[in-house]
């Protein structure tokens, strides 16, 4: 088959069959990828017009090269979107885990700095009244175990713990502040 022969045909063809290829593929793809895979079948055409014979079954094979185009664009496509999609969800969750203003890290790092000033402040307090405070707090020992236990009066031991909790009032006294707003905020 001569250049010009084959040009002749060709355009032929096109134009025979473009608007009906296009039609068939926006109703696969959608019509913003549609006129691509046309003109790609097209081009392939042109690329292996020595492999191709176009006096049987053309338009079965125009037809065919869009189907299996568009199935392949489509497959293509789910891919990429499914990662696209991990991708935007993976960088979503970054995002609001290194968000200040409300991620688990600042809260459990605050959370974190109270517990040590915390029992910072317990260690602190004299031996006596240590002990009491976290046998009653800490391990949930009542006032009377608490002075069998220790050989004191109940008496002795409510002289502790109130002993304690008044030294602790005044070096908490920042964190019960803020943990009052904390709580009348949420």
């Amino acid at each position: 088959m001569s250049v010009n022969n084959f040009e002749t045909i060709y355009y032929d063809l096109f134009k025979q069959h473009y608007s009906a290829l296009l039609f068939y593929a926006a109703r696969l793809v959608g019509e913003d990828d549609a006129e691509d895979i046309v003109q790609d079948v097209f081009v392939e055409l042109w690329n292996n017009k020595s492999k191709i014979d176009f006096d049987n079954h053309i338009k079965a094979f125009l037809y065919r090269a869009v189907y299996t185009r568009s199935i392949n664009f489509l497959k293509h496509k789910s891919v990429v979107d499914s990662y696209t999609a991990e991708e935007k969800e993976f960088f979503a969750q970054k995002i609001a885990y290194y968000n200040y203003e409300n991620s688990d890290v600042m809260a459990r790092m605050e959370n974190l700095e109270m517990k040590k000033e915390i029992l910072s402040a317990i260690n602190d307090l004299p031996d006596q009244s240590r002990k009491v405070f976290k046998m009653s707090y800490l391990y949930d020992m009542k006032n009377k175990e608490i002075a069998d236990i220790l050989g004191i009066s109940l008496r002795t031991v409510e002289a502790h713990m109130y002993k304690a909790l008044k030294i602790l009032r005044v070096k908490l006294s920042h964190l019960l502040l803020l943990l009052i707003c904390f709580f009348r905020c949420v």
